[in-house]
């Protein structure tokens, strides 16, 4: 299902155009000004989410990257530390916004899955007895992005956030593509979210809505959240038209599994072409890296071709083209990727 110039996007799932529901959803919200709590939509799409999750109250927000720092500014001081495996988004990709919202850094374990055992949990908390910043936050990222959509294992996080609590730490869960994790691993996105004192997803990535993200947690923290939303500049005003659309994509949350099964064909169409390039193993959710190193051409031969008729990809780390798959493309698009390689070859 490609665009309507014909261009398949395989860049990221953000790139998704709205549904016809949900353009009539936006077109006949009910509306009313947010900053006073008075519009019903996001009212209504705040608590459905607090529903879903298992917490005691939701925010709607922009982006999850805010949805993120929302939760850096509740539950840190300037001077902390935020215990997070090394290719977290929120370390990474969020244009330093801990540190310079809120004067927070990372206290980074290797955890190339996202998988942070016990033990380096235990130690990273620990070394803040010795002078060194307090460390007071403990990030889960589920699933994680850099590592190809990889599902961080729910009897991990129970066990590394048990122990976290007993430290004394905050654990928050950055669950942008939460419901991807849970079709993959067929755990509820509750049980996630039991782990954790609170826990974001977006409605703009898997699930496809055109704008949103949502934070939640208990009432206090979301009352705080609010506070901080508005300080960051976004509180937002009449915007149900948003909300709308993003409880239709979250109503549709099923359709993931789609995109799933679209990235395992084409996972196991690239790695019989180029087995030294492709695990097809590691296509769990709606990912699929290829790296350089199996290529028997650069990378970037690669990324041209394909764009050269019309199939867009993109770096997610030097050396790693990312396809990731969402509801604008299907196994006709997959066929085309099949096909330029094996023009290549």
């Amino acid at each position: 299902m490609s665009f309507a110039d014909g261009t398949a996007d395989f860049r990221s799932d953000t790139v998704t155009q709205p549904t016809e529901k949900m353009r009539a959803a936006m077109a006949s919200a009910l509306v009313g000004d947010d900053v006073y709590g008075e519009d019903p939509t996001v009212n209504a799409l705040e608590e459905r989410v607090a529903e879903l999750l298992g917490k005691e109250a939701a925010l709607f927000t922009p982006s999850g990257t805010m949805a993120n720092q929302i939760a850096i500014g509740a539950q840190t001081q300037p001077g902390d530390e935020v215990i997070c495996v090394e290719r977290a988004h929120v370390r990474n990709y969020e244009h330093g916004g801990a540190s310079a919202n809120f004067g927070v850094a990372f206290r980074a374990v290797p955890g190339r899955t996202g998988v942070m055992r016990v033990d380096e949990i235990r130690t990273a908390a620990v070394g803040s007895e010795y002078g060194l910043p307090r460390t007071s936050l403990l990030w889960w990222e589920n699933t994680h992005n850099v590592s190809g959509g990889t599902v961080v294992p729910l009897d991990v996080m129970q066990a590394g956030s048990a122990v976290a609590h007993d430290m004394g730490l905050v654990v928050h869960l950055d669950g942008a593509r939460l419901w991807n994790a849970a079709a993959a691993s067929g755990v509820e996105a509750a049980d996630f979210a039991a782990c954790v004192d609170s826990v974001m997803f977006c409605f703009s990535k898997g699930l496809g809505a055109p704008v949103g993200s949502v934070v939640a947690g208990t009432v206090d923290f979301i009352a705080a959240a609010r506070d901080i939303r508005a300080r960051l500049g976004g509180a937002m005003r009449q915007v149900g038209v948003l909300a709308a659309a993003a409880r239709v994509a979250l109503e549709e949350r099923e359709r993931v599994f789609e995109d799933h099964e679209t990235a395992k064909q084409l996972a196991k169409g690239l790695a019989t072409r180029l087995p030294e390039a492709v695990d097809a193993s590691a296509a769990v959710t709606n990912m699929v890296l290829v790296n350089e190193n199996g290529l028997p051409w650069p990378a970037a031969k690669f990324m041209e071709a394909l764009a050269a008729d019309g199939v867009l990809t993109t770096f997610i780390e030097p050396g790693v083209i990312r396809f990731c798959t969402h509801r604008n493309v299907d196994q006709a698009d997959v066929d085309r990727v099949l096909g330029v390689t094996d023009t290549l070859l």
